[in-house]
């Protein structure tokens, strides 16, 4: 029989990046909370955890926590539908913690109006991972997250997966940026040479961009990576670089003059999905509901094809 004082411990090393803040988290011992990572080590014959810094789970690690989590949100419900979270200290016991994990653009524009009335409402404590859009799949997959914003429309095994919308994105960058660097109109011997405003390193958005608009791109020319959604807006405005901003954040900048659209005709439309498990959650539908219908009044209509 597992034992989930173990795999809460295993829980709280990977998701603190280390023994010693899991150990304050659980208000144990570093030494307890080490022999408790032995114990279930030996359940189950093979490691849990690879000795790295950070600690990372092993793939018998990862099924565990993936499994524990769900559970765990499961008797959370469970507890608060026979009213086993009323009484001493309900304040704290009825909370319940959720990990997410979200494209950084959408954190930026609709997903915190989304869900702020879900958190009140059911008293939930969000544990927001933020990256590229096409890797938030990754964190579900691996059992990190309980949901997921993400590129991938076709649901994972043991996960539902909803057409939110598109979100669009123009290639805009200051006027005084355009006509220094774009002088003859947006075009791939300009683009050679003109800096560009990317969200990191993994970022696909303009790379694809380039490609499917100038049939390339150039990848010897500066760029400016700029890992916050707020500030990357700043650098494009700032005539520091061009870049591909979300309709949401470039709508007035564009009105105003701020920004000026380098290919009005060809805008950047990614479609978003969410996805998350598929178990008989009221939270997570509550969640659904939520994203759904903001996504409805926020983004551009599901493609008709939406590639599930």
């Amino acid at each position: 029989m597992l034992d989930y004082k173990l795999v809460q411990a295993l829980a709280a090393v990977v998701d603190e990046g280390g023994f010693e803040r899991a150990a304050r988290r659980l208000n144990l011992t570093q030494s307890a909370v080490s022999q408790r990572i032995r114990q279930l080590e030996e359940y189950l014959g093979q490691p849990a955890l690879t000795r790295t810094q950070p600690p990372a789970p092993t793939r018998p690690g990862r099924l565990l926590l993936r499994h524990a989590r769900r559970v765990g949100l499961l008797e959370a419900e469970l507890a608060r539908g026979l009213g086993l979270d009323a009484g001493p200290g309900a304040e704290t016991q009825a909370w319940r913690t959720v990990a997410l994990a979200v494209n950084a653009d959408t954190l930026a524009t609709w997903f915190v109006e989304a869900v702020l009335p879900v958190v009140t409402r059911q008293r939930l404590a969000l544990d927001l991972r933020v990256d590229d859009q096409e890797r938030t799949h990754d964190m579900l997959r691996s059992g990190d997250v309980a949901g997921c914003i993400s590129t991938r429309g076709a649901p994972m095994q043991g996960c539902r997966a909803v057409a939110l919308g598109r979100m669009r994105y123009h290639c805009a960058c200051a006027p005084a940026f355009a006509a220094r660097w774009f002088p003859d109109g947006f075009g791939l011997d300009a683009a050679r040479q003109a800096p560009a405003v990317v969200f990191n390193r993994r970022d696909t958005v303009h790379d694809r961009f380039l490609e499917a608009t100038l049939g390339e791109s150039p990848r010897e020319a500066p760029r400016h990576h700029v890992p916050d959604s707020e500030r990357f807006v700043d650098f494009v405005a700032g005539a520091a670089g061009y870049g591909l901003v979300p309709h949401l954040q470039a709508a007035a900048l564009l009105a105003e003059g701020r920004l000026l659209d380098l290919s009005p005709s060809a805008p950047m439309d990614v479609p978003l999905y969410w996805h998350c498990w598929n178990i008989p959650s009221a939270l997570l539908a509550a969640l659904t509901k939520a994203l759904r219908q903001a996504a409805q009044n926020t983004l551009l209509p599901p493609a008709e094809t939406t590639g599930e």
